[in-house]
């Protein structure tokens, strides 16, 4: 997994993303976080439920097997992506 750097400017706090990859243990709380793409992506792929306090929690690879996603796809589409944007 990437580094998240959190650097404070002028009071006001962001975060630098440095080579940050996905992997199936993350949870969806923190993967919604990661960047602005990968809640449509995930909801294109079936889950529709991302803003359930429950599915917060949840691993990705546990919110795949509830809905039938091929986990190990949907993480490569993922990288993909946030790859294509580094």
């Amino acid at each position: 997994m990437g580094m998240i750097i959190a650097k404070i400017v002028r009071n006001v706090s962001f975060k630098e993303v440095i080579h940050m990859a996905i992997d199936k243990d993350m949870l969806i709380g923190d993967l919604i976080q990661v960047d602005d793409s990968i809640a449509p992506i995930l909801m294109r792929a079936g889950m529709h439920c991302l803003g359930c306090p429950a599915s917060q929690g949840e691993s990705l690879e546990e919110a795949c097997m509830v809905h039938g996603i091929d986990c190990d796809t949907l993480v490569s589409q993922i990288n993909e992506i946030l790859s294509s944007k580094a």
